[in-house]
């Protein structure tokens, strides 16, 4: 009898566990995409919530000790998803994967950027550690054009695909007549009576078609509230929160049920647009971030610019149009095709 083949172990390193919508649906793309005879340990924050939705073993991606100890058990180190190599959030979680990175090349571990943005990087230092880092990857895959034209000018080109939670499966629409579905979130370009306009627009559109209003937290502690947050401050008009209600849904699949069945889905969410148009639902985005209005671009879905001044009487003729006006199924169908390279990486680097 043969002996059996060792399975391979690759360290799945992201922002998991957080109980952010997206980064769950980048874990189960990821998962999903991985060859057979892996068996992954994945960093996750809420540990028993992310064993038990996804049946993975799972170390505390908060405990830099633990993940680096855990790294020296498996094969290879996987950075699955979003923008890891960022100095937004702060340097110091650049800095996290910067030493992930550097401690897997010592022990000669291969290094994979699966499905990454890269950027912001606003310090003049993050870049300069970027640039370095990207020396010590074996192979990378982008998602996005700008993430892999930075890429290859800083001469590490990768292979180019879309967002990884693309390759989910979709589902089919039946929300004609539904509520609007709203996946909101605090943020500094809207503060105050600045969401007077979308909050003005949204009330006119709920009325003129007599529809409820759903707000849905696609990440779950930051943006859960936002709705009695803004009552509190006396910004939404009494007659739309009459019409809405607050829905809290533990997993991706849970709200791809509800973006089903809605009307219209305004996100301002990247992986609230993304799984609202794998639903079929119509959709409409709001950008606090570039990676918002170029999914929404990808899509030729109405996208407004938070950055920017808002008229309330122009947003609410433009939602109106955008209501129960599903997407173009073959522009959803290309970018799902777009992922292909993803897990071509995958099976290139740690299939047996």
């Amino acid at each position: 009898m043969a002996p059996e083949r060792k399975r391979v172990q690759p360290l799945l390193c992201g922002y998991y566990g957080e109980h952010n919508l997206g980064d769950d649906a980048l874990l189960t793309a990821l998962l999903a995409q991985l060859p057979q005879g892996c068996d992954p340990l994945v960093t996750a924050f809420d540990q028993g919530e992310v064993e038990q939705r996804l049946g993975v073993r799972t170390c505390a991606r908060r405990d830099f000790a633990t993940v680096r100890r855990a790294l020296d058990r498996c094969d290879a180190l996987v950075l699955g998803g979003g923008s890891l190599l960022q100095d937004a959030t702060s340097f110091r979680s650049l800095l996290y994967y910067a030493a992930l990175i550097i401690s897997a090349r010592l022990h000669g571990k291969p290094v994979l950027l699966w499905g990454q943005g890269l950027g912001p990087l606003r310090r003049r230092r993050s870049r300069l550690l970027v640039r370095r880092l990207l020396t010590l990857v074996q192979a990378s895959s982008w998602r996005d054009p700008g993430s892999a034209g930075l890429a290859a000018a800083w001469g590490r080109p990768g292979q180019l695909g879309s967002d990884p939670v693309w390759s989910l499966a979709t589902r089919p629409w039946h929300g004609q007549g539904g509520p609007l579905v709203l996946c909101w979130r605090p943020t500094q370009l809207l503060e105050g009576v600045r969401w007077t306009p979308l909050l003005e627009a949204l009330d006119a559109v709920a009325a003129a078609a007599d529809r409820e209003v759903i707000w849905l937290p696609f990440h779950r502690d930051q943006d859960r509230g936002l709705l009695a947050a803004l009552q509190d401050q006396g910004l939404v008009p009494q007659r739309l929160y009459r019409r809405s209600r607050e829905e809290l849904v533990a997993t991706p699949e849970e709200a791809m049920e509800i973006f089903c069945g809605s009307a219209l889905v305004l996100s301002m969410r990247l992986h609230g647009l993304i799984v609202a148009a794998l639903a079929g639902a119509p959709l409409a985005a709001l950008s606090y971030d570039p990676k918002v209005r170029a999914a929404a671009d990808s899509l030729a879905c109405s996208c407004i610019d938070l950055d920017q001044p808002q008229d309330s009487f122009n947003l609410e003729r433009d939602w109106l149009q955008q209501l129960d006006q599903p997407p173009q199924p073959q522009m959803v169908e290309g970018l799902r095709r777009d992922t292909a390279v993803h897990g071509e990486l995958l099976r290139r680097w740690l299939g047996r």
